[in-house]
């Protein structure tokens, strides 16, 4: 008999996860006419090198995810720490979530945000199903970074930047 405990209730797993710092990031492509859609992610990481393979793990609530599936392609944005206005910009659901957005096209054309710390282009190469979200794995067709940008940060339920000792 396979006795396990009991899983801790969702508000006390999110506030233990919330000691974990992660990067925001925001993932973007295009829908069916070409507009650009997004959606803020912090759940983003790299999984091997060879092949390059990143990961994101969108909730299976989003109406984003399902444009960005139909596409198979998308773009990983790094925000930088002046760049809370975007991620609120495309955290909420409905609207113009790019009408002050400044962007230019990836090698697949989806919106590369400027002022991001790190851009990285993908293609969907697999989505596995995890409970209440998805696994997307993206192989990596295109990237770039600016070394002179500084991450935004999600710390304990608020942005945070970081800073040299």
């Amino acid at each position: 008999m396979d006795a396990r405990p009991p899983a801790p209730d969702s508000a006390r797993f999110r506030s233990v996860l919330g000691n974990f710092p992660s990067g925001i990031t925001a993932i973007t492509s295009r829908d069916a006419q070409g507009g650009p859609v997004g959606m803020t992610v912090a759940s983003f990481t790299s999984v091997s090198l060879d092949p390059p393979l990143v990961a994101f793990l969108p909730g299976k609530t989003s109406s984003t995810f399902p444009v960005i599936a139909e596409r198979g392609t998308f773009c990983v944005n790094v925000l930088a720490t002046d760049q809370e206005r975007i991620c609120g910009a495309l955290s909420v659901s409905g609207g113009d979530k790019f009408a002050e957005v400044a962007w230019r096209p990836d090698p697949n054309g989806n919106p590369v945000i400027d002022g991001v710390v790190a851009w990285i282009s993908c293609g969907v190469e697999a989505v596995h199903d995890a409970g209440d979200h998805y696994i997307v794995i993206g192989r990596v067709n295109g990237l770039d970074a600016d070394s002179t940008a500084s991450p935004l940060l999600f710390f304990r339920s608020r942005y945070n930047q970081l800073v040299s000792a």
